[in-house]
């Protein structure tokens, strides 16, 4: 058993899609499309919109499409457990373009490096980086 977590938009997977490769989170290991391969079409605006896909790096991996009846993104969130501060930083920087940071990037009470924010395609997102002591 492996739990994944699978993000549902209405029209953005494939552009948020890219944004996570850019940002270095990792690639996309698989696509379909609907209407593609006698893939059914729920709607004429979903028509090659993204059906199905997976999303894969190192210590990465989730699914993601678009759907017509999609409910906005709230009450998860995926936690990016980090081991270099240099590297924590520029992640948190690069996801926050054009979203929301609602924990500011700090050393926390427990003692490691911490953020929190919601990217501009409503994913919210966690990074924590143990930091020497």
């Amino acid at each position: 058993m492996r739990l994944s977590n699978y993000l549902f938009f209405t029209k953005d997977c494939e552009a948020a899609l890219a944004f996570y490769t850019a940002c270095g989170l990792g690639a996309v290991a698989e696509l379909k499309r609907y209407g593609e391969n006698g893939m059914p079409v729920p709607t004429p605006a979903m028509q090659g919109r993204v059906m199905h896909a997976a999303f894969a790096g190192p210590g990465v991996f989730f699914y993601a499409s678009d759907n017509h009846d999609a409910e906005p993104m709230r009450g998860s969130a995926h936690i990016l457990m980090m081991e270099d501060v240099k590297k924590t930083h520029h992640l948190f920087a690069q996801l926050s373009k054009g979203g929301n940071v609602t924990t500011p990037l700090d050393i926390q009470p427990w003692g490691d490096l911490f953020g929190k924010l919601t990217d501009r395609f409503g994913v919210q997102w966690m990074l924590n980086c143990r930091v020497s002591q």
